[in-house]
């Protein structure tokens, strides 16, 4: 009979608790679990999880597996090898649920050891609402939930400065930290709480700004049965993830002596402003998924897998990205560079299949927060628009029409941009420079008439003419 993943069968190491989480979730688990446990391998780190379920959830629970569970790392690897990886997470003690459990939720914060908060609770979950109280067992929100649970340890240390934690939230939106910061002191001058508290939240405790980037994909149902006989045991909390992660934490420089960073090779940086990572992560990262989606799907191809095995749509993705891209970026170029390679890697990951069409979602927003940057920069600094940038934004153009040579495109964006396009659908066969004229001065969307480019409006035409009339393959620039 095969075995269960436990304690019991799989004995290993235990750690002290020093990490409260927020987030039972596949990320955090595939994510910080699995970096902390890392740490606890490799480094003195010797730090234990105990998981909060923030949300009033009925679901199994990591006790029923002694916190053991295991994640399988899954991608192309520095050498360029598809590799899979996997590791049972050891530093998970506990799951607790807030909602069940929350006597024992505000004994944590008697802990002496404790040190650390790490959070994922969706973006959605840094919220403020003022109906929550002091008194609720617990409140809505997470930002209460921490202010009671930073009050409690307040309160039961009498406001020792050295038993402040450092909190790192790794929820998507810009400046995590510096928000829950706002929403934890919001909270506690709702409720009145001691000046002397507010300063202890202000001089005490270190609040980080994040940024994070892996694909979880999370439990593998369809592949299960086999990852089980593989690995020699049943896991009900089996966890898959991309090999490629970056954390890219906003804060002090003695958190990296603090997280014991100089004691490992790990993917983990300390900096004082987040901004130019995002700027490298949104322009690189999403910029190529963004730039490929309307030329590869034109082009017939289905997946990013697919795109990255066509030798046309690798070679343009890779010509955005080193010749427009990059120069428009803050970081030092070598940096930007090993970014750059990192992410062609993750696009060729045989294990993540990623629609294209599920990328399309919302692509003109997509493309005014992800690309536009990048092409007013380097028009401005080279005198011209960019080649590969006006071309996929031609592609977008021809993408939004919802066919293209028979074929029905699914398109999904917001109501008021589909309509615009149904209202000029005859201008794509009538009046190309029109249609782009039309598209490009829609400043509402663009905040700004993108027409003034000197140079923009006559290429993406050119552009659109050519892909409306061709196979798209036969006209993609390439050098």
């Amino acid at each position: 009979m095969t075995k269960q993943l436990n304690r019991q069968n799989f004995s290993g190491p235990v750690y002290p608790e020093k990490v409260i989480q927020f987030g039972e979730g596949n990320f955090l688990r595939a994510f910080i679990d699995w970096i902390i446990d890392n740490l606890n391998e490799k480094t003195d780190f010797n730090s234990g999880i105990t998981i909060v379920r923030p949300i009033d959830s009925h679901q199994p629970k990591l006790d029923e597996q002694d916190g053991l569970y295991t994640t399988v790392i899954r991608g192309i690897n520095e050498q360029g090898d598809a590799v899979a990886v996997p590791r049972i997470i050891y530093s998970v003690n506990r799951e607790l649920s807030v909602y069940e459990e929350f006597a024992q939720y505000l004994k944590c914060a008697e802990n002496p050891e404790l040190e650390f908060v790490f959070s994922n609770t969706t973006e959605a979950g840094i919220a403020f609402n003022n109906k929550d109280q002091l008194s609720d067992t617990p409140p809505a929100t997470f930002p209460a939930k921490l202010t009671i649970f930073l009050h409690h340890r307040f309160k039961y240390f009498n406001g020792q400065k050295e038993k402040g934690l450092i909190i790192i939230p790794c929820e998507l939106i810009d400046y995590n930290g510096e928000k829950l910061k706002e929403y934890v002191i919001d909270y506690a001058k709702l409720w009145n709480l001691s000046t002397d508290f507010i300063n202890w939240l202000n001089e005490a405790n270190t609040f980080c700004s994040t940024l994070v980037d892996r694909i979880v994909t999370g439990y593998p149902k369809d592949e299960v049965d086999k990852l089980e006989q593989e690995l020699g045991y049943k896991d009900k909390f089996l966890d898959t993830a991309e090999y490629f992660y970056l954390f890219v934490i906003q804060g002090p420089s003695w958190i990296k002596d603090k997280l014991k960073l100089e004691q490992v090779d790990l993917n983990i940086l300390v900096v004082d402003d987040i901004k130019p990572y995002k700027e490298r992560k949104v322009g690189i990262l999403n910029g190529a998924h963004t730039a490929m989606v309307p030329v590869a799907y034109l082009a017939g191809i289905r997946t990013v897998g697919q795109a990255m095995s066509d030798n046309q749509i690798e070679c343009f993705i890779k010509n955005l990205l080193n010749k427009e891209v990059i120069p428009t970026l803050s970081l030092d170029k070598d940096e930007l560079n090993q970014f750059a390679h990192d992410v062609l890697n993750r696009f060729r990951n045989p294990f993540i299949k990623h629609e294209l069409i599920a990328i399309s979602l919302n692509s003109l927003t997509k493309f005014k927060t992800r690309l536009l940057p990048q092409l007013l920069t380097y028009s401005q600094k080279f005198n011209q628009p960019p080649k590969y940038i006006s071309f996929s934004l031609a592609a977008l153009i021809a993408f939004y029409r919802g066919e293209y040579q028979g074929q029905v495109i699914p398109l999904t964006d917001d109501k008021p941009l589909l309509d615009r396009f149904n209202e000029w659908h005859p201008l794509y066969q009538s009046n190309v420079k029109k249609l782009v004229s039309n598209v490009l001065g829609m400043s509402d969307h663009w905040e700004q008439d993108l027409n003034n480019i000197p140079g923009l409006t006559d290429l993406v035409t050119a552009n659109l003419t050519a892909i409306l009339s061709n196979d798209i393959k036969a006209i993609i620039p390439q050098n």
